[in-house]
């Protein structure tokens, strides 16, 4: 006792101080602590579930881009057949188009040649019926002053049937 009232302590006093003390721990520990710790512990909970979450998410985003480059893969294989399908189209139906254009060409040769042939022949049919009146002509001329009429008739008709046969054969 003698080192407490050298410092100067005085029990009484100190004893109040101490319930005093004690009372404040607890009003403190009950009211503001125990809802400090609560709050803490939430927010520690919160602060896990986030980095969880972003956990989650980055597998997931790599999930995604792993997906994302399947599918560009796949649409990229797929157009490459499409344009594969498209050239073999196109190269099949220009040859189609060459053949049909070669064919319908023939054909228009051969339809100018007949009606060449055709014009032909009915030119020759026409130039011999010219030259059938003008070779009539020719003889009823010099013969009117050799013969007589129905002489004359007569070799001229002669004549021209046999012209006439030489120009149809």
């Amino acid at each position: 006792m003698e080192i407490i009232q050298k410092f100067g302590l005085e029990a009484k006093l100190f004893l109040f101080q101490l319930v005093n003390f004690l009372i404040v721990v607890f009003v403190l520990k009950r009211f503001l602590f125990s809802p400090l710790k609560k709050m803490l512990d939430e927010r520690k909970r919160r602060i896990a579930q986030s980095l969880q979450d972003a956990e989650n998410a980055k597998i997931a985003l790599e999930n995604a881009d792993e997906e994302r480059k399947k599918i560009l893969a796949n649409a990229k294989s797929n157009a490459d057949k499409l344009t594969a399908s498209v050239k073999a189209s196109i190269d099949e139906s220009r040859t189609e188009a060459i053949e049909e254009a070669k064919q319908h060409s023939a054909q228009i040769l051969e339809d100018a040649r007949h009606q060449a042939a055709t014009e032909f022949e009915n030119m020759s049919k026409e130039i011999g019926k010219i030259s059938v009146n003008l070779s009539g002509k020719v003889l009823s001329k010099v013969l009117s002053d050799l013969f007589t009429e129905d002489e004359k008739q007569k070799l001229i008709s002669r004549a021209l049937e046999k012209i006439d046969e030489k120009i149809t054969n």
